[in-house]
């Protein structure tokens, strides 16, 4: 692949780029969009979508992404309170983002499997 195939990249995009890939990489947080993405708007719906998640860490990290503003947190002031979680635009363009890796994802498992097993 020559250098020409990617354009220039200064720092400033490189720190940026960094930071997206880590917060999109961050352990659950794509399964938590998925679950988003999928129709969960309720913390137990969300943890019934995000098999493994402990509560705590998945109230951490429905913090940080309310944080980073790819879902919004609504509270409506009802006996007992309701809260729900919905994906934000951001949040609805990143899913849609990472759904090419999960085609390259099963494309380069297809190629692995179709590969012979090398002796051990």
């Amino acid at each position: 692949m020559s250098s020409s195939t990617f354009p220039q990249i200064n720092e400033e995009e490189c720190r940026r780029f960094r930071a997206s890939a880590e917060l999109a990489g961050r352990k659950w947080n794509a399964a938590i969009l998925l679950a988003g993405a999928r129709g969960a708007r309720r913390f137990s719906e969300y943890q019934a979508l995000v098999e493994g998640i402990s509560d705590r860490l998945l109230s951490a990290r429905m913090k940080e992404l309310e944080a980073e503003g790819l879902v919004e947190r609504t509270v409506k002031p009802t006996t007992p309170v309701t809260i729900s979680y919905t994906l934000t635009e951001p949040g609805h363009q990143l899913i849609s983002l990472l759904h090419p890796l999960v085609n390259w994802s099963r494309a380069r498992q297809a190629i692995q499997s179709d590969e012979p097993l090398s002796p051990t």
